[in-house]
């Protein structure tokens, strides 16, 4: 493999000017757009050396045949441009957004004789101001439902208010008093416009005005024993409250921001967005982005801000989980967007409400990624075509019904143990899984070796060890399970892990079982004695359940190294005197595990919260014997 791609530029030849590049292949069609600050040192990157790229990077580049780039003033200019062609081109290895819905908004069309509000999932509506988005759209109905009876605007169709206009009668909506308009005779356009002002007021934050003026009209109606009146305020301020019960305040009442959480692996990235207004949560959406290329958070964050405000007016602060490198660029061309090129505050949240927010939505945001993962694996077809796409992959004779997957796990060479998790027809078998406990290994690739040769030890029955049954997650082992032969056993890591698993396997005699290793940071498919690996395409059924298989065995494996070491530092130190459940926790916290206890010494151990200088020396005394 040559050290670089042949069209690379020289390097004299790419300026240090801010601007955007494009890469094309053969064809002319452009596979990515990016920018930067200085176009030379940008792309020097994508031009090192082949073999040091990352894999998505090196399959982008090699699939280019050409690299062009524009020159631009300013930074952000560079931001627009890019914005631009990203839109016009639609790159195949830039960030792809997977939202599955279109959500509805609560819209008011300001620019009609008589404002209507509505629910819409139209956001081109000429003169309209959109709230929202709603995850549901009863959510939205009710919302509206509630504040109609607060401020009785329009909310018949254009047809019925032409109509009603007309002929003087008023709409049905209006007849039944679902409607406030003109066409209802009740108001006049002028007063109508005032209403239809204040609804809008309310909504963008202006809670507290609302709420105190109807109180003090209901109390002062009730003075003068116009108790007509006074029902009317009563009946408006339950609107308002019901309508503020239903929005939780989560910021101080000034607050008008955007929140965005992001969470992503190496496949995909779910971003859930929070929309804050008045310090309350006027909506929220969440969606799926695709990921090409290896991109942190601070450039996912980047792109999904460039494409959640296509045609929406941004607030005033927008908080994210990392910034990226142009921010200070990126919150200028999101303030131009804003009426007035208001000012846009891009940061992250430090401590406070705010970072409390950030880890609700962070949390919503692993759910959705999990869910959508879960989702994924269950459709009956896209399992189907997994199986069949590794079979094809990695040239085995039949599709990979039963799959096996082993991850070690230790603690600094401490507490060594192993899993293996069993995928059968796509699905995880959970009553299959087994734990390994490991006495003693010089490295990963030795564990490995010894795992396997375990397993494969049982599909042999004259040789089956008697006293070797792993354990089984929630239940008592099964010997008749575990005999069945897999189709494809998957280790956790690359080539060395590999080939230390096919050295048991032929050790073991056992033949009709296909072998894979995947390496976490490239994504990469290893098969035995090969030089290079098995690249399965991004986004593919076949990748995304081998990863998913891969992720569970690590999080079995994670479950279990986790469980023997709080067991093995509890039952030690259950032997020490005046040391409670409280204090070995603080213990474990701080240590990690016996075998780092051990080597403290008393003044170290003293230092632990709840731990003085006797009871230190204790602790020592005792784990010393």
């Amino acid at each position: 493999m040559a050290d670089t791609v042949s069209y690379r530029p020289k390097a004299g030849e790419i300026p240090t000017q801010p601007g955007v590049y494009r890469f094309k292949d053969a064809s002319g069609r452009v596979l990515y757009v990016g920018k930067a600050k200085n176009l030379r040192a940008r792309l020097s990157n994508y031009f090192a050396p082949l073999r040091s790229l990352h894999e998505r990077t090196r399959r982008m580049v090699l699939t280019a045949s050409g690299v062009e780039w524009t020159v631009v003033k300013t930074d952000i200019e560079s931001l627009q441009l890019e914005y631009t062609w990203i839109k016009e081109f639609n790159p195949p290895f830039n960030v792809k957004f997977r939202d599955d819905k279109t959500y509805p908004f609560l819209a008011v069309t300001l620019a009609d004789e008589a404002p209507r509000v509505m629910v819409t999932r139209n956001h081109r509506i000429k003169g309209a101001r959109y709230f929202g988005p709603y995850p549901k759209i009863w959510a939205v109905k009710d919302t509206i439902d509630l504040m109609i009876k607060a401020f009785p605007i329009r909310t018949c169709s254009d047809s019925s208010y032409k109509h009603a206009m007309q002929t003087g009668r008023p709409c049905f909506p209006g007849q039944i008093g679902r409607c406030g308009g003109p066409c209802s005779q009740r108001v006049t356009i002028e007063e109508h416009r005032r209403l239809v002002d204040d609804f809008v007021a309310f909504l963008e934050g202006g809670d507290k005005r609302f709420v105190t003026a109807a109180t003090k009209g209901m109390k002062e109606a009730a003075e003068r024993q116009d108790y007509e009146s006074a029902a009317v305020y009563r009946d408006q301020l339950q609107a308002l409250e019901a309508v503020l019960a239903k929005s939780a305040v989560v910021l101080r009442d000034s607050a008008d921001t955007d929140l965005f959480a992001v969470e992503h692996d190496e496949l995909a990235a779910s971003v859930q967005q929070f929309i804050v207004r008045g310090g309350r949560i006027r909506g929220e959406r969440s969606w799926t982005v695709d990921k090409e290329l290896d991109l942190d958070t601070g450039e996912l964050v980047d792109s999904i801000l460039l494409q959640a405000y296509e045609g929406e007016v941004p607030p005033r602060e927008i908080l994210v989980p990392a910034l990226p490198d142009d921010s200070d660029e990126l919150a200028a061309w999101l303030g131009e967007r804003r009426p007035k090129q208001g000012k846009v505050t891009l940061r992250t949240a430090q401590r406070g409400e705010k970072a409390a927010l950030m880890a609700t939505a962070s949390l919503n945001a692993k759910n959705n990624l999990m869910l959508y993962k879960t989702r994924r694996s269950a459709d009956f077809v896209a399992r189907s075509q997994a199986l069949t796409d590794i079979q094809e992959a990695l040239g085995m004779t039949d599709a990979p019904l039963r799959m096996e997957c082993f991850d070690v796990s230790h603690l600094s060479g401490t507490n060594i143990v192993a899993s293996m998790v069993v995928f059968e027809d796509g699905l995880a078998r959970k009553d299959q899984y087994r734990r390994f406990s490991i006495a003693d290994s010089t490295d990963d690739t030795e564990s490995i070796y010894q795992v396997i040769t375990r397993r494969l030890a049982y599909l042999r029955p004259e040789n089956e060890p008697a006293d070797e049954t792993p354990d089984a997650e929630g239940g008592s082992p099964r010997r008749k399970k575990f005999a069945y032969p897999p189709n494809l056993l998957i280790v956790d890591g690359g080539q060395p892990q590999v080939n230390a698993a096919a050295r048991a396997l032929e050790e073991s005699g056992v033949e009709g079982i296909f072998l894979a290793g995947i390496a976490k940071r490239l994504e990469e498919v290893w098969l035995p004695d090969t030089d290079y690996p098995v690249i399965l395409p991004r986004g593919s059924e076949a990748l995304f359940m081998i990863q998913r298989i891969r992720d569970e065995a690590h999080r079995f494996a994670i479950t279990h190294q986790r469980s023997r070491r709080k067991r093995d530092i509890t039952s030690v130190l259950a032997e020490v005197p005046g040391l409670g459940p409280a204090r070995v926790r603080e213990l474990l916290k701080h240590f990690g595990s016996v075998a780092e206890l051990k080597k403290a010494d008393a003044e170290s151990i003293a230092t632990v919260k709840g731990i003085g200088p006797q009871l230190a020396e204790t602790i020592r005394t005792t784990l010393a014997r």
